[in-house]
């Protein structure tokens, strides 16, 4: 453990062994930082009412927040937290919120993921694993974002939108909607326009589990029917797979609507936002 002398820690704070924290950082509140995590000069972890809990492995770069106050009027103090797993990397200016007790109390990133410079994370957001944020992306409160996403620089997402896993969103994209798992999205507003072959390979895809599922989502993005004329086609037409019944799932699931194109109707309670 190497804490330099002109940082300050509250009484509360808990460091593991071979934790690094630099000059003038500020850890304040219920916060307990793993083994082996990183944090460089001038960061602020923690917030006196907030529970901060950090894994192993982290680096936190200077002028990151993390665990800061909810940015939402309704907040008055509650004791949540913001739970971050191993092997994660916060870039200069980052910042991830504690939740609000709206919901389950918990903003939670898992392990494995790279925030750029000056992305934000929002209160009660769900980072899964591997997920990847380019520099100025910032998620509203609620998002769901899972493992194997990529996004972009430049992106905003408004609150409660899901993104599936093993999407990619590119730059400047303005996301409303939900995005589809294995999907490449784009646009103001963004809409899926193909799928992510690319990444989907790299992930281990077979090149026909790949073609399966942009048969699956070419009905999706290219049909002209309603989503769920769209569904009916994909059990019958493509074959089945986990890939398959999570996008299905993802589908039913979608409470603000899926991002596809004005072409494609929605069914008949998609697209309502919480």
């Amino acid at each position: 453990m190497k804490i330099h002398p002109t940082s300050v820690l509250s009484p509360d704070v808990e460091v593991g062994p071979d934790v690094e924290i630099g000059p003038y950082c500020l850890i304040q509140g219920k916060v307990k930082i793993g083994r082996g995590t990183f944090i460089e000069g001038h960061a602020t972890v923690g917030f006196r009412n907030g529970h901060v809990i950090i894994g192993e492995n982290n680096h936190i770069s200077p002028g990151a927040v993390i665990g800061g106050p909810p940015q939402d009027i309704s907040y008055k103090g509650e004791p949540t937290q913001l739970v971050i797993g191993n092997n994660n990397v916060f870039r200069e200016f980052t910042t991830v919120n504690l939740a609000t007790a709206k919901g389950d109390g918990k903003t939670v990133v898992k392990d494995h993921c790279y925030f750029m410079a000056y992305t934000h994370v929002g209160h009660d957001c769900k980072i899964g694993n591997n997920v990847i944020i380019a520099n100025d992306s910032h998620l509203g409160g609620h998002c769901e974002i899972s493992d194997n996403v990529v996004i972009s620089a430049v992106c905003a997402f408004n609150q409660f939108t899901k993104v599936g896993r093993n999407s990619f969103v590119a730059g400047g994209s303005v996301v409303n909607k939900d995005i589809l798992p294995f999907s490449r999205a784009q646009g103001n507003y963004a809409i899926c326009r193909a799928t992510n072959k690319v990444g989907l390979l790299r992930k281990g895809f077979s090149k026909e589990e790949v073609q399966n599922v942009h048969k699956a989502l070419r009905i999706l993005i290219m049909g002209q029917g309603t989503v769920d004329e769209g569904i009916a086609r994909i059990q019958h037409e493509c074959k089945d797979s986990e890939n398959i019944q999570e996008l299905l799932h993802f589908i039913r699931g979608s409470k603000r609507g899926i991002a596809i194109a004005r072409g494609v109707r929605q069914s008949q309670d998609s697209g309502n936002e919480e």
